[in-house]
């Protein structure tokens, strides 16, 4: 059940996270919304509602950041059973065919530093506490874990790198802990790229505005709704005990199915030349 649990979900201030928070809150779990960003939390937390939620501040690079943030949750609610790694960024499909050495290894330090040091600084900082609940992990994942052109190699890489957290971390905190993730699709998010490529100010949510055909038509499920509420079933699937208990080192691919697509482009460099 979800009932009564203590949750914990970084990158909880907008986007897919808050989502998250919305929906454990409604099956009647306490959530810590924790973002780099303390106003943002605080909005999101009021407006799902102070009596079930906590707004933090953490910056998911920085250990002492996140242990002082996991300190606070845990003193709350006394303990924590659901813990889910989401704060990320995306790097707007940026190519090492457009970007000088220096460019590209300024991305890729970033998008690495968020979205992979700070998943498993989240894990090292949560799980002593999971730990007394017997309870689980959640990551955030991306249709990027498995196949190309979801982003440029900086995020690409990133996500297969987050996906072997999760299979390591499930066999190392096993039988005590679960370890799982979603890969999630594209969604309408504020979603932010790297500040060394200049994009912290663009949103996923521009870039599904700016095709003509709107959504998403490259997936076999290109009418379902790219609102981040939709996306939130799996997490609570994994978050319970009753239903998931004996799933762990498992990734849920919640991507509209794109393992099930036809051929679209068969290389992608074939404008170089």
């Amino acid at each position: 059940m979800i009932a009564n649990q203590r949750v914990l979900i970084t990158g909880a201030g907008s986007g897919l996270g808050k989502a998250l928070a919305q929906r454990f809150v409604e099956h009647g779990a306490q959530v810590a919304l924790v973002d780099v960003d303390l106003d943002r939390a605080r909005a999101a937390a009021e407006e799902i509602g102070l009596e079930s939620s906590l707004p933090l501040a953490a910056d998911v690079r920085d250990t002492h950041s996140l242990h002082s943030a996991v300190d606070q949750a845990v003193t709350a609610f006394g303990g924590l059973d659901t813990v889910v790694p989401n704060a990320g960024i995306w790097d707007y499909y940026r190519s090492i065919t457009r970007l000088s050495g220096e460019e590209i290894g300024q991305i890729f330090d970033e998008v690495m530093a968020v979205n992979v040091k700070g998943y498993l600084l989240t894990a090292e900082a949560t799980w002593r506490h999971l730990l007394r609940a017997k309870g689980s992990m959640i990551f955030t994942l991306s249709n990027s874990a498995f196949y190309a052109a979801g982003g440029g190699a900086p995020y690409t890489a990133s996500k297969f790198a987050a996906r072997g957290l999760v299979i390591q971390l499930a066999h190392e905190l096993a039988p005590h802990i679960r370890v799982n993730g979603v890969a999630v699709g594209g969604m309408r998010t504020n979603l932010a790229g790297p500040v060394s490529g200049g994009l912290e100010g663009r949103t996923v949510t521009q870039v599904f505005d700016g095709r003509p055909e709107g959504g998403n038509p490259y997936i076999p499920l290109h009418d379902i709704s790219l609102d981040p509420i939709t996306f939130t079933g799996s997490y609570l699937l994994l978050a319970d005990p009753e239903e998931a208990g004996n799933i762990t080192g498992h990734i849920i691919n919640a991507d509209g199915g794109i393992a099930a697509r036809g051929f679209a482009h068969a290389a992608g460099g074939d404008e170089l030349c």
